[in-house]
């Protein structure tokens, strides 16, 4: 299995899928906020990255 993590904001809102991992890092971190396409991601008031979608 391959991983990839990207936070490139325009391959973001360009790709057909996404899955937001947050909200923060370490022990705050590691809950799926989100998975679904950038333009569903707009709606996600959990997701930090939704704000620059």
């Amino acid at each position: 299995m391959h991983e990839i993590l990207v936070a490139i904001l325009d391959v973001i809102r360009h790709a057909d899928w996404i899955i937001d991992v947050g909200p923060e890092g370490g022990s705050r971190g590691g809950q799926i906020l989100f998975k679904g396409t950038p333009g569903d991601l707009r709606n996600c008031k959990e997701s930090i990255t939704a704000n620059y979608v």
